[in-house]
């Protein structure tokens, strides 16, 4: 196995998908071996791809308001990694940003799972991510949430927090009522429990 220096300087090499990549390669990711929370999302969007930081825009505040977290604690990469299924800006298309490159999942990510040393929960964003993370296939995003304990505590399957989804939050107002604030407590143990170095 490669050492973590040389694994990530691959990865941010990587242009398999550089001729279906309109806005040019840059991959967006965040990791360390020790961080204990993963988040596991879709694809960067254009502002994301302009800055080279991760949930750099509205979605970012939103996330960290459900995760209960300061923007410090959200880039440390010993404590949030953050690896979406593709890891480039994949463009528009007529119903929005398209969908992640399909090359990259099956080229970096079971190598970056393997390099975890002490993860203790995965947020899963999105049907692309459920489906990878969550074997889920096509089961509605929906359907998929309503039902987060199947995978508690280990996962927690959330939609995305862009304001794209603003209607579906207030059509599932049982989302915020009662997985919210299992979400801030969960990330509060988990993030205790890394501070004080128990496995």
């Amino acid at each position: 196995m490669p050492t973590l220096d040389a694994f990530l300087a691959e990865v941010r090499a990587c242009t398999r998908c550089a001729q279906h990549l309109p806005h040019g390669v840059r991959p967006v990711f965040q990791f360390h071996p020790k961080a204990p929370i993963l988040i596991a999302g879709q694809a960067p969007g254009a502002r994301v791809h302009a800055s080279g930081v991760p949930f750099d825009d509205a979605s970012g505040d939103r996330l960290r308001s459900w995760l209960g977290i300061d923007r410090d604690t959200f880039y440390d990469p010993t404590k949030i990694a953050i690896l979406p299924m593709g890891f480039c800006y994949p463009g528009t298309g007529k119903n929005g940003d398209l969908p992640p490159r399909p090359e990259c999942a099956p080229a970096w990510r079971d190598a970056f799972m393997q390099r975890f040393e002490r993860l203790s929960l995965t947020l899963v964003l999105g049907g692309y991510a459920m489906d990878y993370h969550l074997g889920t296939g096509k089961t509605p995003l929906t359907q998929v949430v309503e039902h987060w304990r199947d995978h508690w505590p280990q996962a927690l399957p959330l939609p995305h927090p862009s304001p794209r989804n603003n209607r579906w939050l207030v059509r599932n107002p049982w989302f915020e009522a009662e997985v919210l604030p299992a979400l801030k407590a969960r990330v509060e143990d988990v993030l205790g429990a890394h501070h004080k170095g128990t496995p």
